[in-house]
């Protein structure tokens, strides 16, 4: 025991001079990364979570640049740079990768706590006779370690809360990347109505001067009246202004779009045009169909799911946090004097059994408080599938309505068309008033307008029935960019 006692205190000086007279090394423990926490959040802030899925690599955020240069983009291309660029998203990954270590914050109370301290103490000591004893120094390292054995599953139970957390935060890195592909189709699609729309007024605007041209004409082999005239410049006067404002539209469109993925609003975007009209017939399926979906693949529903069972795995550990635990405890230290006395070792290894008695009901209100927050995160689960389904409703027969809108303004344009043509021509042929052709050419207008709208409302209908299922299908196969 004494050649066993001698072996063991240079080993404890040695290893306590190490690790406190050399913080480089000792500062190697904070690099360490035993536990790996972000090996369970995405590579990226653009990249979706999957827990089956082997993330690879990805380089940094795309440079602004691509999106500046002549050539027109798509709409994937739009979206994968605002999930790259988008702040955002980048929020959303960053609370996930918190999460993560809160997980390893838990797991580290299952190793033990290791302390080490290097003391120097000076006293003067007066004895119970009243002699005072020289001034005596003493210095020395020391090393002490706890260890809890046994608590009742309470730091499994917290461990189980972090990590319900984690997957709550991933869940809702993934709802996250959802919003910003929302908010990039909305704007890219009311840009594409823009152009559309401005491209309808201009010729509403070419048609008027064609009218004002018929009126003249007329005017001059004495078939008209100076109040067709007057008409005819009124009706292109207000083409003008729908034109300027529609431009407007557009202008504002564009710092949308651009704020959308990421850019400041003054940065201009070139987007590629719909090469096709959309399929309406390549989105049929059915209400409760898109119920489902959305109950077990909606991100933000399964993170209200982690949430409920984080809450009520807290409330097991703060029911539990006033049972007894038991906990080991040891240390060492080596003391020296600045005299002749030699220098001296102790040793400490105990089993303690901790039995909590009274702390002024804190665990016990503590115990209340994380039950009530379990109810409660119970009751915002229910709120939310409540309102995730009432979306879905409303974004299925919003669809469905606007399929429709589109099929009738589609005859609505064609016969708008034909009758403004045939009323041209009559009224150059010098039959028909002004009066017929201007009804017959702002109603040509009024239609074109109504189909561009009815296309957007499709459109921005359709995404946001996609977010609020949860999927990322249902755009895709009716979509006719490139």
């Amino acid at each position: 025991m004494r050649r066993l006692r001698f072996m063991m205190v240079p080993a404890l000086n040695g290893a306590l001079f190490f690790c406190l007279a050399a913080p480089p090394a000792a500062a190697q423990w904070i690099a360490l990364d035993p536990f790996r926490p972000d090996a369970r959040v995405s590579n990226a802030p653009h990249l979706k979570w999957d827990m089956n899925l082997t993330l690879p690599a990805v380089g940094s955020p795309q440079p602004v640049g691509e999106l500046e240069s002549a050539r027109a983009v798509s709409l994937a291309e739009l979206t994968e740079f605002a999930l790259r660029n988008n702040p955002r998203t980048r929020q959303s990954w960053l609370a996930a990768r918190a999460a993560a270590a809160g997980v390893a914050i838990e797991q580290a109370d299952r190793l033990p706590t290791i302390t080490g301290q290097y003391a120097v103490n000076r006293t003067q000591q007066v004895t119970n006779q009243g002699a005072v004893v020289p001034w005596q120094t003493r210095f020395g390292p020391s090393v002490s370690f706890s260890y809890v054995l046994y608590d009742f599953g309470v730091r499994g139970l917290q461990i189980e809360t972090a990590e319900y957390r984690l997957l709550a935060a991933n869940l809702a890195h993934n709802r996250v990347l959802q919003d910003v592909v929302f908010q990039v189709e909305q704007t890219y699609y009311r840009l594409i109505g823009s152009e559309a729309l401005v491209r309808a007024n201009e010729q509403s605007l070419d048609n008027s001067l064609t009218a004002l041209e018929a009126a003249r004409k007329r005017r001059e082999s004495g078939l008209a009246t100076v109040a067709d005239i007057y008409r005819t410049e009124t009706l292109v006067a207000q083409a003008q202004l729908n034109l300027t404002r529609s431009r407007g539209e557009l202008e504002k469109a564009r710092g949308q779009l651009a704020s959308a993925v990421g850019l400041p609003v003054n940065r201009s975007i070139r987007v590629n045009p719909l090469a096709a009209p959309p399929d309406l017939a390549a989105v049929e399926t059915t209400i409760g169909n898109l119920l489902d979906r959305a109950r077990s693949t909606r991100p933000d529903l399964v993170a209200a799911e982690a949430q409920l069972l984080a809450a009520q795995a807290n409330a097991k550990a703060a029911a539990r946090a006033g049972l007894p635990s038991i906990e080991v405890t040891g240390g060492g230290g080596h003391t020296l004097f600045n005299d002749n006395r030699p220098s001296v070792s102790n040793y400490a290894l105990g089993l303690a059994v901790r039995i909590p008695i009274f702390n002024g009901f804190r665990d016990t209100y503590a115990a209340r408080q994380a039950q009530i927050q379990a109810e409660g995160a119970a009751a915002s689960r229910a709120a939310l599938v409540r309102q995730a389904e009432i979306e879905v409703w409303q974004g299925y027969y919003d669809l469905t309505t606007a399929r429709s809108s589109i099929s009738s303004n589609e005859a609505q344009v064609r016969s708008a068309e034909q009758t403004a043509q045939a009323t041209l021509a009559r009224y150059q042929s010098g039959f028909g008033s002004i009066l017929d052709l201007i009804t017959a050419q702002q109603e040509e207008s009024n239609a074109r307008v109504q189909r561009i709208q009815s296309y957007l409302d499709w459109f921005t209908t359709l995404a946001r029935l996609q977010v609020a299922v949860g999927a990322s299908d249902l755009l895709k196969a009716a979509d006719g960019t490139k």
